[in-house]
This record gives structure tokens, C-alpha cells and sequence, in this order.
């Protein structure tokens, strides 16, 4: 997916300004599992990726910047989809690799606190945002495909089913000291796709 955007941290060169980024964003990603977004300090950031202050200040600026092209990273890095030519074996390996994000230790934290932050910072939550919609663009047209073939009511909202996969992984992770396995994963996608056949992601005016 490219951007258009020129904002702080956007532009992604290779070369050592692409390796300064990933050291950089990386350093933020520990940071950010560690403190969340109010104990992220660029100076720190700095130190931890081993560049200098002024790098990371001029071009990310303030730490929900660093924060929303760390999104921006993620979103470019994440695996895609699996096809397996089944509507359920598509929603089941979306599942799956959301748990795995969710249940890794640092990815766990890391996801926990842009959450909390979206809470309260705009430019977190727009980053998040985006970060949602490229994964669940990336996913949709599994759902797409299983209504052209014939699996799915034809006005199915595609990208709702993608969104209620994930849902209850999300749920169990905030809500819950539960551990996130492969079990929750199967029946979030199970339910999903039982809903989804059973016309529930139809919009009431289709």
C-alpha cells in the first residue's frame, strides 16, 4: 500500500534512512510495549536505536507521530492473507493470526497500549484507524469470494464479517486473563462465518 503522505516519519527511502526508520521504530515499539504512550520519550527512542536525538525529533516530531508510523510500519509488514478456498479456512486463518499478534507477549503490549491511546490522542486513533483499514482490506475479499461463490447472501457487507472475527480475540485480551488460544481463535471465525451464512451481515434495507 503506498501513501501520498508527507508528514513526520513518512518518507521511506532506502538506503541508511530506511534503516535509521526500522531501528527507530522498532526502539519505539519496545518502548511503547513497555511504558505505553505517555512514558514514550523520543530522546529515549534515540537511545535505544542508537541514533541522534535530532534525527528522531525532526523528522517524527512528537511521540503520537512516531506512534502513527509505527501503525503505518505494521500495516505494510503484516502477513497477507491466507486463501483456502473456503469461506470458513479463510475466516479461521484471519483468526489465527490475529491470536498470534495478540497473544505474543511484546505484540500483546504493544497492541494494548495504541488501544489505550486511541482513547484519548486523535492523531493515535486516525493512526489506528488506518492500520484497520488496510488489514481489513487486505482480508476482505475472502468474504467477497465466498459470495461469488455462492456461500453467502449477495448483499453481505464483506468487510463487517472480516471486523467480527476479530472482535472476540480484542474482547478476551482487554476484558479478560484469559489466554488467547487456538480455540478462541476457531470459534470466533466459526461464529463469524454461522452469522455470516445465516444473513446477519445483510444491511436491513439490502
Amino acid at each position: 500500500m503506498t501513501s501520498e503522505s508527507t508528514g513526520p516519519g513518512s518518507v521511506r527511502p532506502g538506503g541508511r534512512t530506511a534503516r535509521v526508520r526500522s531501528a527507530v521504530l522498532r526502539a519505539a515499539g519496545d518502548a511503547l510495549a513497555e511504558h505505553g504512550l505517555a512514558g514514550l520519550d523520543l530522546a529515549d527512542v534515540a537511545r535505544r536505536a542508537e541514533v541522534g536525538r535530532t534525527t528522531v525529533y525532526r523528522r517524527w516530531g512528537t511521540p503520537a507521530s512516531l506512534v502513527a508510523d509505527l501503525l503505518a510500519a505494521m500495516a505494510e509488514q503484516s502477513l497477507p492473507r491466507t486463501e483456502s478456498g473456503s469461506l470458513l479456512g479463510d475466516l479461521r486463518a484471519n483468526a489465527r493470526l490475529v491470536r498470534r499478534t495478540l497473544a505474543d507477549p511484546r505484540q500483546g503490549a504493544l497492541f494494548k497500549a495504541v488501544l489505550a491511546a486511541a482513547t484519548c490522542d486523535p492523531q493515535t486513533a486516525a493512526a489506528l484507524h488506518r492500520f484497520y483499514e488496510v488489514r481489513v482490506a487486505e482480508w476482505e475479499p475472502c468474504v467477497r469470494q465466498a459470495v461469488e461463490r455462492g456461500e453467502l447472501p449477495a448483499a453481505t457487507d464483506t468487510r463487517e464479517v472480516i471486523r467480527a472475527v476479530s472482535a472476540p480475540l480484542y474482547y478476551r485480551l482487554l476484558t479478560t486473563g484469559d489466554p488467547l488460544d487456538e480455540a478462541a481463535a476457531d470459534r470466533a471465525a466459526e461464529a463469524a462465518a454461522a452469522a455470516a451464512r445465516a444473513g446477519a451481515f445483510v444491511p436491513p434495507t439490502a
